[in-house]
């Protein structure tokens, strides 16, 4: 399944753990860093982000997708998460939509601590998944009222 060579991996590995120690999380205190590798090679991080109101909160995933795509990176690669724990965590449904949108093909790489991995395509972590296609008129089934 690798789709990242060994050096790439581990600049995507530091650079998810480096934005885990920028991470925003008073209310959970669980620092999460993430990095996605573009179509182009660049290396985008990003960490979760916090607030009191909870439904506020952005995961590190989302905002490192985000910022790659304010530099005008729109097709992910990978993506690496980084959280400091003993064992990988997945990202969470609504970042696994976002990756979708920009890297339907993507690998997920977490990494932890530990000495544990998860690698996974997101169509693995995310079947039958909802996205762009979904809208296009031209691809629309046509629908029959009986």
């Amino acid at each position: 399944m690798m789709t990242v060579d060994d050096e790439t991996l581990q600049t995507l590995i530091e650079t998810a753990r480096r934005a885990s120690e920028a991470a925003y999380c008073p209310y959970s205190r669980f620092p999460v860093g993430a990095a996605v590798l573009g179509e182009d090679g660049a290396i985008v991080g990003g960490c979760n982000v916090e607030n009191a109101s909870y439904g506020l909160t952005v995961c590190a995933e989302r905002n490192a997708i985000f910022a790659a795509v304010a530099k005008g990176l729109t097709t992910i690669r990978v993506v690496v998460v980084f959280t400091p724990t003993e064992t990988p965590t997945a990202p969470c449904g609504a970042c696994r939509q976002v990756i979708h949108e920009f890297g339907p093909g993507a690998e997920i790489i977490s990494v932890c601590d530990g000495p544990d991995r998860l690698r996974a395509r997101l169509a693995e972590l995310l079947p039958v998944a909802f996205g762009p296609r979904a809208l296009d008129p031209v691809d629309e089934p046509k629908r029959t009222l009986s």
